[in-house]
């Protein structure tokens, strides 16, 4: 818990140790009533086994669960997490002028050896009376979450704070690897990368696939510690993150490893120091 009184560390470092930004230790979540929680959640569940599901058949899937919702609430909600069903789309819009949209760089790319190629993505994670939202930068390889940082807003900059802090601790990738989204299609975060030569490489607009690891990550965030806890805070919701972060990077086991942890495949497959 951050203690606003402690008188050796301030509540920026709590916050720094803890991986969530400072103004979510002020954060008070107002504006979303507890059914619109209890749909967002209901809605973050089914997305997670059907992302090719859009605004109507989610709509359907609540109505079969006994809440007569409308189309329009559900496009409402879908807005505010951040989910858009993945399927292929007609180029029926154009990217903002300002943010480049790079091609899909990992096609019949063979991905064998650590910083070889990174990834990042963004989710909702639902709390007792609002939610935040989780980005994460993985290495492919080894699967292993290389930073992650929560946000109470959907902005560039925690994005770009976990991009920062993942380059300055594990050195530099050959390709990032991320979605269209504004987060990384913003000049604050490709420039970081284009400052230090990285290849930039964004999935095709709906899909998911393209970016697999990741959401492999949040499937098992989600059911192995969201789901079952319903977390007071953002502070409660930081240490739990925490520590299942830890225990996924480097006690959970991985069948395409070998049975090693993403910590073992990472250290392992690094090369050796002169």
């Amino acid at each position: 818990m951050i203690a606003s009184t402690d008188s050796t560390l301030s509540v920026s470092a709590q916050c720094r140790l803890l991986a969530i930004p400072r103004a979510s230790f002020y954060y008070r979540p107002t504006g979303v009533s507890s059914e619109d929680l209890l749909l967002m959640r209901l809605l973050d569940e089914q997305y997670l086994l059907t992302p090719f599901y859009g605004s109507r058949r989610l709509m359907h899937h609540l109505r079969l669960l006994g809440f007569p919702v409308g189309r329009t609430r559900v496009q409402r909600l879908m807005q505010r997490m951040g989910l858009r069903a993945v399927y292929p789309r007609p180029k029926t819009s154009r990217p903002h002028p300002c943010h480049r949209i790079f091609p899909y760089l990992l096609r019949d790319l063979s991905i064998d050896h650590p910083n070889q190629v990174w990834a990042a993505d963004i989710t909702y994670i639902p709390m007792r009376r609002g939610f935040m939202y989780l980005v994460a930068v993985m290495d492919w390889h080894s699967r292993r979450v290389l930073s992650y940082r929560l946000s109470n807003t959907l902005e560039a900059d925690f994005c770009a704070d976990a991009l920062k802090e993942a380059l300055d601790h594990y050195g530099t990738p050959a390709i990032f690897n991320s979605d269209q989204g504004s987060q990384f299609t913003s000049a604050r975060f490709t420039d970081v990368l284009v400052e230090r030569g990285i290849r930039i490489s964004m999935d095709g607009r709906g899909r998911y696939l393209d970016n697999i690891f990741i959401e492999r990550l949040w499937w098992s965030l989600k059911y192995e510690c969201v789901y079952l806890n319903e977390f007071a805070d953002a502070r409660e919701l930081g240490r739990a993150l925490k520590g299942w972060i830890h225990f996924y990077n480097t006690e959970r086991q991985h069948s395409a490893l070998a049975y090693r942890t993403p910590d073992e495949a990472y250290s392992t497959g690094l090369p050796k120091a002169a």
